[in-house]
């Protein structure tokens, strides 16, 4: 136990993912736990719910903890955040400031890829489409496509990505990665064969992004992009939404140079009115909800507050270097 009392903060669950969890009991054995339900709307905002926190847990990464931020909570020590990404927080400067930022790897996984997968199936089968027309009252008949016998191209090599090679091979389809550091030992673990992004882009009937995000993987997916794809192919996206220009995307759509997308990420979250790819037809869009199963919860919150745990008794694990 630690030497002296603690705060840790929840600050916006929103929408709910941890509140009302049981692992906040095994948390508040430690100290103070101060949950807000709702996002914070102002930096300032920000840092007042903050400020006397030793430790942070980011239950929704839609709450960002930029340098000008981090700089104004001189009490903060770890952040732990629910989920494999940390593009939430300025790494930089919160190692900079002592920060440790813990996350959780490949926990969900094959709930995440799983998801991938549906979105896959619904987009190729058209399901979105075809319910629309028919509670329109048209029976409009347009032929699907089939994805056994086909490419799948997997953009990234991580957990998630090798979770989906083995769903894409289950059903039939030949799978393809590209990583922007491939090796033979990495193409052996996940099962497939590397191949130069241009190439990926060009022979894939579906492609599926599975990369963190980076400076360097910020709108990797652009008009450019999209242009080298099969006009048929299909684009899913489950990694985050600045991956791809979802303008260019939705350009493609509507003018018949993309065959449908699945989308469960974006740039702006929640959605806001008049994005472009809600007028899309061949889209198939969830809110970010590709873990949040029953068992995906219990895992990301379990492991979040472990992450907690661990660092105040010293041991500190999942450590985002």
């Amino acid at each position: 136990m630690p030497a002296s009392p603690f705060v840790t903060v929840i600050p916006g669950d929103d929408p709910p993912q941890i509140q009302g969890s049981p692992h906040l009991d095994r948390l508040r054995a430690y100290g103070e736990v101060v949950l807000y339900t709702d996002r914070p709307k102002t930096v300032e905002e920000r840092v007042l719910r903050a400020r006397d926190a030793i430790c942070l847990l980011n239950s929704r990464g839609a709450v960002h903890w930029p340098r000008e931020v981090l700089r104004q909570l001189p009490r903060l020590r770890m952040i732990s955040v629910c989920g494999i990404g940390t593009d939430a927080v300025d790494l930089e400067t919160a190692h900079e400031l002592g920060i440790v930022v813990c996350n959780l790897p490949g926990r969900t996984a094959p709930i995440v890829a799983e998801h991938a997968l549906a979105l896959m199936l619904a987009t190729a089968r058209r399901t979105w489409f075809q319910t629309n027309e028919l509670k329109c009252g048209r029976w409009t008949s347009q032929y699907n496509l089939s994805l056994r016998g086909k490419t799948l191209g997997l953009v990234g090599a991580g957990s998630i990505a090798a979770e989906t090679a083995r769903l894409g091979r289950a059903i039939g389809m030949r799978v393809r990665a590209w990583t922007y550091h491939p090796s033979a030992q990495r193409a052996q673990s996940l099962g497939v064969e590397f191949v130069p992004f241009d190439e990926l882009l060009g022979t894939s009937d579906v492609i599926s992004l599975h990369l963190k995000l980076t400076e360097q993987s910020r709108g990797l997916i652009g008009r450019s992009e999209l242009a080298r794809m099969k006009p048929e192919a299909l684009l899913i996206n489950t990694a985050r939404g600045a991956l791809v220009d979802s303008t260019a995307l939705a350009d493609a759509l509507n003018a018949g140079r993309l065959g449908g997308a699945g989308i469960d990420v974006f740039e702006q979250e929640p959605v806001p009115p008049g994005h472009p790819l809600l007028s899309c037809a061949h889209v198939v869009l969830t809110p970010h909800n590709a873990d949040q199963t029953t068992e995906g919860m219990e895992i990301l919150n379990s492991g979040a507050v472990d992450n907690i745990i661990a660092f105040l008794e010293g041991r500190p694990q999942n450590r985002v270097e």
